[in-house]
């Protein structure tokens, strides 16, 4: 009777791995994705989500997933107790084997089916009708050379202190840059909105996160112990994975339409600062003393705000971070995005692709 119900219970792994296999074998089809998932059933999933839990007062996301580390911390401790007692026997570790299969199967089902399987659409290019372009130095000094003049000017148009508005007020700000972009770019359609401050900002210093996306509560969170200038250009990148824009370079790049298009100079100055960050960089790799000049253009206020932000990352420098980035490096190479971190430099080559086919934005 023991061995029929242990049988039964492997059994019952069968639903999570046939929906597993199913979600993986859909991924191999990205029109297929773009068409009858992004741009069909998660719409539905995504705003159903943030209706359920956008308008709590805090994050149900941070919650789920405190729980979640709790859970993690309570299975080690038992599992370890176990070994030190001896406890452990051959139909005990079968049995702790088949609940956590079970349990990885069921969290990459709902992980894919809810927003996941957003890693292989066609995405923002096919809806721009870009192709990827292979760019050159050329190419990086014509666009940081633009991205100088609009950080300069949108920076001294705020003048020497420049006054930010509370969370809430700013993450309502970014919304309103999403209503005005889509005039423009239809699909950056953005409702039923969820916008919160991370309940671990303090802790995403030190492992080096900006924002992050829910899945499975459909909430952006927004780290706002940050300098400030930086927080509007990454609401709107995290509204963006809202939206189904899983890679952190269409993220970037969806961010940036939306911010560019807000009637708030602060946004546009932020969005002008992260842009030029990455182009610079990217400059660098091919030109370090054109990247060098570069920074030499930028305006005295443009250059005490990188310098605080530099102080700002300095200050929270710690052993843990490296692993944290090379985790979370390997996580996206695992969905989709072969260059890992770099992957967020690539707006790069989104923003020159944009620039050759329709001109500035």
């Amino acid at each position: 009777m023991a061995m029929e119900n242990s049988r039964k219970k492997w059994l019952g792994l069968l639903l999570p791995l046939a929906l597993f296999i199913c979600i993986n074998i859909v991924a191999f089809f990205p029109t297929v994705v773009e068409r009858y998932y992004s741009s069909g059933i998660y719409t539905y999933i995504s705003i159903l989500l943030r209706l359920l839990f956008g308008w709590l007062p805090f994050s149900m996301g941070d919650i789920l997933y405190s729980l979640a580390v709790i859970w993690l911390i309570i299975r080690l401790w038992k599992t370890l107790k176990a070994i030190i007692t001896k406890k452990v026997t051959g139909q005990s570790f079968l049995a702790s084997l088949r609940r956590t299969l079970a349990v990885v199967l069921w969290v990459n089902v709902f992980f894919y089916s809810l927003w996941g399987l957003n890693y292989d659409r066609l995405g923002i290019a096919y809806q721009l009708k870009l192709d990827r372009v292979e760019y050159n130095t050329a190419d990086l000094q014509q666009l940081t050379t633009s991205l100088i003049e609009q950080v300069n000017s949108t920076r001294l148009s705020l003048g020497d202190s420049v006054a930010y508005p509370g969370n809430k007020e700013m993450f309502g700000m970014a919304v309103q840059s999403y209503k005005k972009a889509q005039q423009k770019f239809s699909f950056l359609d953005y409702r039923a909105t969820s916008v919160k401050s991370s309940m671990w900002g303090w802790l995403g210093n030190y492992t080096g996160f900006l924002g992050y996306y829910n899945p499975f509560s459909a909430e952006a969170q927004v780290n706002t112990t940050v300098p400030r200038f930086v927080i509007p250009f990454t609401v709107c990148h995290e509204i963006g994975h809202q939206l189904g824009y899983g890679s952190e370079d269409e993220a970037n790049f969806s961010g940036y339409l939306a911010a560019t298009a807000s009637a708030d100079e602060r946004f546009r100055y932020s969005a002008y600062f992260d842009l030029f960050s990455y182009a610079n960089r990217e400059l660098f790799y091919k030109d370090s003393a054109a990247a060098r000049a570069n920074y030499k253009m930028l305006d005295t206020l443009v250059r005490k705000d990188v310098q605080e932000y530099k102080r700002f990352i300095l200050k929270h420098e710690n052993d843990i971070e490296p692993l944290i980035t090379l985790i979370y490096g390997k996580y996206l190479e695992a969905n989709n995005q072969p260059n890992g971190l770099k992957t967020y430099n690539e707006v790069v080559g989104w923003l020159i692709a944009y620039r050759k086919k329709y001109g500035d934005l």
